[in-house]
């Protein structure tokens, strides 16, 4: 080895602390001379692989640290700032802890003054019209879709920064309430059904089939049906 600095290299270091027994030898397979070295019986090629291996966990980990968070948690943050943007500007300024389900739906109806959806009234000539021929001085109002998505996100939102679970605002009952008549309300103004995604029922197998995985040993009712929703 050389090359070395006056400092020396971490194993020159290592040497002249542990003495004599510390003399590096050099070993082939098997335990023969001229291939591994060898430090207080420890290989040091071992060593070296460990190492390695202790860099690239090391760099995994800052890898996903300094990923970008997907979209989702983005959308998440920036609607938990909005929020909170909001109770600073309530007057009196209103505390998180003291925030109620009624605190939420009044920062609901406030953010309808910025929706884009036309919810016809029910006196409109379109009242229930999907696509209706010609513009209406109709008011603009947040989707009921993308209510839902903001308040499970504030729900969660709110969990992560130590909110308990059992005083989350977000999941009061009188939001659920709310959320299910403007979904009602505004799948008939606007002629639109909201449905439930519904699971993906399995094909009906055939009774060879069926024998082909049981082995034609077993009843045929072993395979429990899909429930539905």
């Amino acid at each position: 080895m050389s090359g070395q600095g006056a400092g020396g290299s971490v194993l020159d270091h290592a040497g002249a602390a542990a003495g004599p027994s510390a003399a590096l030898m050099m070993m082939g397979p098997g335990g023969g001379p001229g291939s591994g070295l060898m430090m207080n019986g420890l290989s040091i090629g071992s060593v070296d692989a460990g190492n390695n291996n202790n860099i690239l966990v090391q760099q995994q980990q800052q890898d996903q640290g300094s990923r970008a968070p997907s979209r989702y948690e983005a959308q998440k943050r920036r609607d938990w700032n909005t929020f909170g943007q909001y109770l600073r500007n309530h007057r009196p300024p209103l505390a998180l802890g003291r925030c109620t389900g009624q605190h939420v739906l009044d920062f609901v109806r406030y953010l309808d003054q910025f929706g884009k959806t036309k919810v016809h009234l029910p006196a409109c000539p379109f009242f229930g019209l999907p696509h209706p021929p010609q513009p209406c001085t109709c008011p603009l109002r947040q989707a009921w879709g993308s209510l839902d998505a903001l308040i499970g996100r504030l729900r969660a939102a709110f969990e992560e920064n130590g909110g308990r679970p059992e005083s989350n605002p977000f999941g009061a009952r009188a939001v659920r309430f709310y959320l299910r008549e403007v979904r009602e309300s505004q799948a008939k103004a606007r002629g639109i059904a909201y449905e439930k995604k519904k699971r993906k029922r399995l094909p009906p197998q055939s009774d060879a089939a069926m024998d082909n995985v049981t082995g034609g040993t077993a009843p045929h009712h072993v395979l429990p049906a899909t429930a539905t929703q």
